[in-house]
């Protein structure tokens, strides 16, 4: 896994201008069970995804906290929410709410288990977002989490190959 994750970023990059290409012309033409399609994707690929031998997007990346996710964090931590946020928490650029710091504060690095599992920011449970609905909303984010997570990278490839666009210009007949 340790191979696969060193190399992620440059195979990310690589399928970059590729990946883009292909999203825009799926976005132009987006078919009626994209959302199916990705469903049957990311249900595949996580059937033999371990995320706990990978835990590359808790010791490389933040996810947003919602207030709720605060709220339900910090009962579970038994701390007030205004703590909770002054100890781990800080807004980013885009005036979200994400980590102060990676790995994250509460990844078990031993094993890579999440001390919070149970009470985990709504975007860690969804993450990497491969199966949700209005996929098409979120194709940005999804090629960021392809450098990030393999399965996400999987996950794109085999979309490419399961609905194949046409690239080229059409050719003129004489």
């Amino acid at each position: 896994m340790e191979k696969r994750l060193a190399a992620l970023p440059k195979l990310a990059q690589e399928a970059l201008p590729e990946n883009r290409k292909y999203f825009k012309m799926l976005k132009k033409r987006t078919p009626k069970n994209l959302d199916v399609v990705m469903k049957e994707l990311h249900d595949k690929e996580f059937e033999k995804t371990d995320c706990l031998s990978c835990g590359n997007c808790c010791k490389t990346t933040s996810p947003i906290f919602i207030e709720k996710d605060i709220q339900r964090i910090a009962k579970h931590l038994r701390m007030k929410e205004r703590d909770f946020v002054d100890q781990y928490l800080e807004r980013d650029t885009d005036d979200f709410m994400v980590l102060k710091t990676a790995p994250c504060a509460f990844l078990d690095e031993s094993d890579n288990s999440c001390f919070i599992y149970d009470v985990r920011p709504k975007a860690c449970a969804e993450y990497p977002h491969t199966n949700r609905r209005k996929f098409i909303q979120i194709t940005d984010l999804t090629l960021t989490n392809t450098t990030v997570c393999p399965a996400a990278y999987n996950i794109v490839e085999n979309l490419k190959k399961r609905l194949p666009l046409q690239f080229n210009k059409k050719v003129k007949r004489s």
